[in-house]
C-alpha cells in the first residue's frame, strides 16, 4: 500500500506542477498587463479536474493489477434466482477453513438479487492447487422457520483467474431452497 499511496502523490504532483507551469507559461509578462479572462480560467481548472479524475482511474486499476495479479486471483459472487422459499439474510464464506466474508443483507440488496443482480462478496489471491470453499447462508425459509444451509466444493487454482459463484435457487419438487457453487471457466 505505501507504494501505491507514494504513486498516488507523485501522480497528483506531477499533474498540478504541470498545471502550474501551463498557468505560468501563459501568465501576463508585467504587472501592468490585463489580468486573463475568468472564463479562460474556469476552462484550464476544468481541463485539470479531468485530468486528475483520469489519472485516478489509471491509478485505481493499476492498483487492483499489483494486489490481484491474475495468476492469483479468485472472486466470489453471489446471486439468487426466484427466492420464493428462502428469504436471505446473512452469508458467511470460509476459504481453506479461514473466514474471508461475512455479509448482512439489507431488503433492498434482497430485492436487488431477486431482480438477477450478482454480487462480489470477496476478491483476493489464492496459490495454485487444491482449495475448498464453505458458504453458510441464513435467512427465513419455508413456512417461516430460520434456516442455516451450507454448501461447499473443492477446486483447482491453475495459473488463470478463478471466478465462483455461490447460488441461491428454489426447487419447487423439494419445496426447499437449494445452494450450490459453480465454478466459472
Amino acid at each position: 500500500m505505501p507504494v501505491l499511496n507514494s504513486l498516488r502523490a507523485l501522480g497528483l504532483a506531477a499533474l498540478l506542477a504541470a498545471s502550474a507551469l501551463g498557468w505560468a507559461a501563459d501568465a501576463p509578462a508585467t504587472a501592468a498587463s490585463a489580468p486573463a479572462p475568468a472564463a479562460g480560467l474556469d476552462t484550464r481548472v476544468q481541463e485539470v479536474k479531468a485530468d486528475v479524475v483520469r489519472l485516478n482511474r489509471d491509478l485505481l486499476v493499476l492498483e487492483e493489477e499489483l494486489l490481484f495479479p491474475a495468476s492469483t486471483q479468485v472472486a466470489l459472487f453471489v446471486s439468487m434466482d426466484v427466492g420464493k422459499l428462502f428469504e436471505l439474510d446473512s452469508v458467511q464464506i470460509k476459504l481453506d477453513d479461514k473466514v474471508v466474508t461475512s455479509y448482512l443483507y439489507t431488503p433492498a440488496e434482497v430485492a436487488a438479487l431477486h431482480r438477477g443482480g450478482v454480487q462480489r462478496v470477496h476478491m483476493g489471491n489464492l496459490k495454485s492447487g487444491e482449495h475448498e470453499i464453505v458458504a453458510f447462508f441464513t435467512g427465513k425459509g419455508p413456512h417461516d422457520r430460520d434456516y442455516k444451509r451450507g454448501t461447499k466444493l473443492k477446486f483447482e487454482k491453475g495459473s488463470e483467474p478463478k471466478y465462483i459463484e455461490l447460488r441461491i435457487k428454489d426447487s419447487t419438487g423439494k419445496l426447499q431452497p437449494e445452494f450450490d457453487v459453480k465454478v466459472w471457466q
